[in-house]
């Protein structure tokens, strides 16, 4: 009799060692989120490379500690090449700026684009490689966590894109610091103020480049001997891949133009509106017939800057286009979504809340006036957010936004592959939805009053500015 009750015993304090644990850790996330202020930032580390510019937020800003992210700013001229990486993390790229291409290497599967074996008589050798994406501006790229990806541009504008690193995913078993391990070149750590504790948090610190004798590579820590082995190449030539004397940086220039084996341009952007069209990838909602048809030629871009992939439109307020997984399945893999919002001049985004998720906010153009209320309704930010500027709402908190004389572009990253969205005002709100002797009450009011605050305003999501007074006029 005695065993039974020794189990019973433990089993009881696994629970509570168990319970205590998860509380402690739920206790430890929610403190991340307690703060009084919220500031619009700029970004604050700065990497000069030799065909482009790497921006970051610093990930330790409260903030970005409470949604668990790290934002990342790249600019890549004409001809640049992004080195190949993958993060810890999985992220998100909204293509602000440009056009190019890129490509994803996903493990196991099977190198697609191939030239023709019939060259002319040439003993050219003939590439093969996994698939070559088009992206241009308003796409959003989504990339797994331990995925290696490059970028190149082949346009004639630089490529500017922002990117959102969750770290608090569950595909990062690490730490909460945001890592891009690189496979060549010898980059800059894009994150590297986390790591200085000198460095004055409010000053933009700038980077010229690695210094001599520096390897931040995957193959720098690797005896040059077993990279030899390991591919098959005399030892010199495997001392390239650890770019000795390579002062480049993350962004590097192409000599000439960067030769791809990939369909002429126009028919691929046309097999890629086809897939876009269809609405799912390969696999998805059909017979599952293996590996290469889920996962190997999954989708990965999706256009939500597109003015006629609108899902909200109103003529005098502005636009909403919002991708989620419903959209572009492999979300769902990421638990992340994004929607992209053009308010036009004297135009509002309705206060509303996010039920499931935070909400990191890039400016792309423009300014507006934001305020963001906590649950005991201080408002924790009460400013403008204007271009180039985050800004983090957290999840719950109700946020309004409010264009004067600018139109307000931005592109809003959402923790959760379908977050949902709360409005306060309007057709779909909580408040349209409560009885009116219920706001009579709860406001006390009379019931002609709550019958013009419960119908006053018909439109969804977004509304044009009506006269205004009080701090809101002064713009």
């Amino acid at each position: 009799m005695a065993k039974p009750n020794f189990l019973f015993t433990l089993s009881l304090s696994l629970v509570v060692l168990f319970n205590g644990s998860l509380a402690s850790r739920q206790y430890q996330q929610q403190g991340q989120c307690q703060f009084d202020r919220i500031d619009a930032l700029e970004p604050d580390n700065r990497i000069e490379c030799e065909a482009g510019v790497i921006e970051s937020w610093n990930p330790n800003d409260d903030q970005f500690q409470c949604a668990g992210v790290a934002v990342v700013r790249r600019s890549i001229e004409p001809r640049g090449l992004l080195l190949p990486s993958y993060s810890n993390a999985p992220q998100l790229i909204y293509v602000v700026r440009g056009g190019g291409v890129t490509g994803v290497m996903l493990a196991g599967c099977p190198e697609t684009f191939q030239e023709s074996q019939q060259t002319g008589g040439s003993s050219r050798f003939q590439d093969q490689h996994q698939r070559v994406r088009r992206f241009r501006q308003g796409d959003v790229i989504a990339i797994p966590a331990g995925v290696s990806h490059w970028c190149y541009n082949d346009g004639d504008e630089p490529v500017v894109t922002v990117s959102v690193l969750d770290v608090k995913n569950k595909a990062n078993q690490l730490d909460l610091n945001p890592r891009h391990f690189y496979l060549a070149g010898n980059p800059e750590d894009e994150f590297q103020q986390q790591y200085d504790e000198r460095r004055d948090p409010r000053g933009a610190r700038e980077h010229m480049g690695p210094e001599q004798g520096d390897c931040n590579n995957l193959f720098c820590g690797l005896d040059s001997r077993l990279v030899a082995e390991a591919f098959n190449v005399n030892e010199q030539l495997a001392r390239k891949l650890q770019s000795e004397n390579d002062y480049r940086g993350n962004v590097v220039r192409v000599e000439g133009n960067l030769q791809l084996v990939r369909p002429p341009r126009t028919q691929q952007e046309r097999q890629e509106q086809l897939e876009r069209e269809r609405g799912r990838s390969p696999g998805r909602g059909s017979h599952y017939n293996g590996l290469e048809e889920t996962f190997c030629t999954t989708r990965i871009i999706e256009n939500i800057g597109d003015p006629s992939r609108a899902d909200v439109f109103v003529p005098e307020a502005g636009r909403v286009s919002t991708v989620n997984s419903h959209k572009l399945p492999i979300l769902q893999r990421l638990q992340l979504s994004a929607s992209h919002v053009v308010l036009r001049d004297n135009a509002v985004r309705l206060p509303h809340w996010h039920l499931n998720a935070h909400s990191v906010i890039y400016a792309v153009r423009g300014q507006a006036l934001v305020q963001v209320i906590d649950e005991n309704g201080n408002a924790v930010f009460d400013g403008n957010v204007r271009e180039g500027q985050v800004l983090t709402v957290p999840q719950n908190f109700a946020v309004v936004k409010r264009t004067e004389r600018d139109v307000f572009e931005y592109v809003a990253f959402k923790t959760n592959d379908n977050a949902m969205t709360t409005d306060l005002a309007g057709p779909t709100s909580s408040v349209r939805a409560l009885p009116v002797e219920v706001i009579a009450n709860a406001y006390r009011v009379s019931l002609e009053d709550a019958r013009r605050l419960k119908y006053g305003t018909q439109e969804t999501t977004l509304t044009s500015a009506r006269p205004r007074s009080g701090r809101w006029a002064e713009a």
